[in-house]
């Protein structure tokens, strides 16, 4: 029986196909398409162009096919296009229009909830009406009524002035 010390070695042919696997070249897809439409010409033959271009005559036909199949798709209409630059700018400003509709609607539950937990409050600092005259923002964002003081606790500082901190426990206005 015959000895061996140390690790295994590789046939040369195994060694050899690993690094050409390594090695192998990778196609962008400006190059696929550029050796697809000289094929699609006709100039040359595909195994002249195979030969010239260093690739398997089997990795051209499938090149082709899904480049064609990928036109007949795009022809068909089942592709999804890019957005232009104009419908970019038109849907982050209606984006917009909404987070400002949802930052409103957000401000006047909270202001309900807290007529709801302190139905005196309001009254109490010689105020009328409902919750959506306190605290309204006229277009440069700045308050258009004073912000409310701190009746309840200590008050907490937020973007447009105080908020009451509620005892129970609702978060301040954002």
């Amino acid at each position: 029986m015959k000895q061996t010390s140390g690790p295994a070695r590789k046939p040369a042919e195994a060694v050899i196909k690993d690094i050409r696997r390594a090695t192998r070249r990778q196609f962008s897809a400006e190059e696929t398409i550029r050796i697809v439409l000289e094929g699609l010409r006709g100039e040359d033959s595909i195994a002249e162009l195979c030969r010239r271009e260093g690739i398997a005559s089997s990795m051209y036909y499938g090149w082709s096919k899904k480049f064609l199949e990928a036109g007949k798709k795009r022809l068909a209409g089942d592709t999804a296009r890019a957005a232009t630059a104009d419908e970019v700018k038109d849907l982050r400003r209606k984006a917009g229009a909404l987070e400002e509709v949802v930052a409103d609607l957000d401000r006047r539950h909270h202001l309900q909830r807290i007529q709801a937990q302190m139905p005196g409050l309001l009254g109490a600092i010689g105020r009328t009406g409902g919750a959506e005259d306190v605290g309204q923002l006229d277009r440069g964002g700045h308050r258009l009524s004073p912000a409310l003081p701190p009746v309840y606790g200590t008050g907490r500082a937020c973007r447009g002035g105080w908020s009451p901190a509620a005892p129970c426990g609702l978060r301040p206005w954002r």
